[in-house]
């Protein structure tokens, strides 16, 4: 289990509305106001989704994505037992994921 990856899912009708919410503090390069030190930024860089192994989503994020992003999608000729893989890796090298079940 993802210690930073909540899902959501709703399937009717073999469409299957999916939501991700990633806890991530997606910063930006700044200053310290303190120190007036640069603080490196931290943000997810890559997502990826696979349903069943095959792969759905690969997309690149940067600095632009806001604190704790969501992303939310609609799958078509979605069946329940189907397994989704969703992971994430970000630019200091942490990554997470988590494996379910429609």
């Amino acid at each position: 289990m993802s210690n930073t990856i909540k899902v959501r899912t709703n399937i009717q009708d073999g469409l299957a509305v999916i939501r991700l919410l990633i806890k991530h503090p997606m910063t930006i390069q700044r200053l310290d106001p303190k120190t007036g030190k640069e603080i490196p930024a931290h943000f997810i860089d890559k997502i990826n989704i696979a349903k069943n192994g095959e792969s759905l989503i690969n997309a690149n994020w940067g600095q632009g994505v806001s604190k704790n992003p969501y992303l939310s999608f609609t799958l078509t000729e979605a069946k329940k037992g189907d397994r989704l893989l969703v992971s994430w890796h970000d630019n200091k090298g942490e990554t997470d994921s988590t494996e379910f079940v429609l």
